[in-house]
């Protein structure tokens, strides 16, 4: 099971570049960068030129702000200067962001996505061998490529394309026209096993996985004491509240006879009332999603973890945790 980290949520390009040369030296096999604050690609590219062995994600990229052709060239020059050590995750983002803080069109999310990676790997191909670009889908039209505009063939392939996907649907698209699927922190082993992997097999067509790579960011409770502990667990419960009262991960808690319990949390958070959600995560709920013993948990399930700790955690017990991770 290969572990990676995050450069931060709201880290800046500096500060993305030194957790990328600190988890490198830390031994981690991939640093994933989010794309809240800043952009993702500014980060990447600083990374990718401090490092030489770490893989590099953007985890996500919010596809639906972008064209397939802006985002191709961003992902080609991310995977020319990293050598070829770069993953493209790719996300949808929720409406309301869609249409109101990028001020692009939403509509239909799942096919709309099926639709931007198809047009992506037709923008790719037309690089690499220098056919005509013709992809003529039902979201995206892409015509016309000429010499001068076409960065060529990476002499590193393109990278993979990863997908962010909670519902059925969407997690067909990630294993109809995607390389991985990048699944939610609020995701339990039963929901993996018994809805998640299912669809991915529906979309590709077949009930082997292999060369497709599932990864889940673990919430994970951590603490020299149990003080610390306690404190984690707040964190812990603070950050499933917010996720669960969002209704595109309603599914997940519908899946534990909890979905009147997102509906709840919903209504709180539309009033901001982040303590009372919190409060409102019990024992049971937390243990759903929060684990000690991961390696045992997820073997199975996942390929590649990351650690979640919505909390000030002690790094050297995040590294001894990663350490055992990976011997088991």
């Amino acid at each position: 099971m290969r572990v990676d980290t995050t450069g931060g949520f709201s880290a800046s390009p500096l500060e993305t570049e030194a957790a990328a040369v600190a988890a490198e030296a830390a031994g981690y096999d991939a640093l994933s960068v989010p794309e809240t604050a800043h952009d993702a690609f500014v980060s990447l590219a600083l990374a990718a030129r401090a490092t030489s062995r770490i893989r590099l994600q953007s985890a996500i990229a919010v596809a639906f702000a972008r064209t397939p052709m802006t985002l191709a060239y961003q992902a080609n020059d991310v995977q020319l200067l990293s050598g070829g050590r770069f993953d493209l995750g790719l996300g949808s983002q929720v409406r309301p962001h869609i249409e109101r803080r990028f001020g692009m069109p939403w509509s239909r999310p799942a096919a709309r996505m099926e639709d931007f990676v198809s047009a992506l790997r037709a923008i790719f191909h037309a690089w690499a061998t220098g056919d005509r670009l013709h992809h003529r889908g039902e979201f995206y039209s892409h015509t016309l490529m000429t010499e001068f505009f076409s960065p060529g063939p990476n002499p590193h392939g393109m990278p993979p394309v990863m997908l962010a996907a909670v519902g059925e649907r969407m997690t067909e698209v990630a294993g109809q026209v995607t390389d991985g699927l990048l699944a939610h922190s609020l995701t339990s082993p039963s929901y993996l096993a018994e809805v998640t992997l299912p669809a991915l097999r529906r979309g590709r067509g077949r009930d082997d996985l292999t060369g497709f790579d599932v990864c889940l960011p673990v919430f994970t409770v951590l603490g020299a004491d149990a003080d610390a502990r306690a404190v984690a667990e707040a964190g812990v419960r603070r950050q499933i509240a917010f996720y669960a009262s969002t209704p595109p991960y309603r599914p997940v808690l519908e899946h534990h006879g909890r979905g009147a319990l997102a509906d709840e949390l919903n209504g709180l958070s539309r009033r901001q009332a982040w303590d009372e959600m919190a409060g409102l995560v019990d024992d049971d709920l937390l243990g759903l999603f929060a684990v000690s013993g991961i390696a045992d948990r997820y073997r199975d399930l996942v390929d590649r973890v990351s650690l979640n700790t919505p909390y000030d955690a002690d790094p050297a017990l995040v590294l001894d945790v990663v350490t055992r991770l990976r011997a088991a």
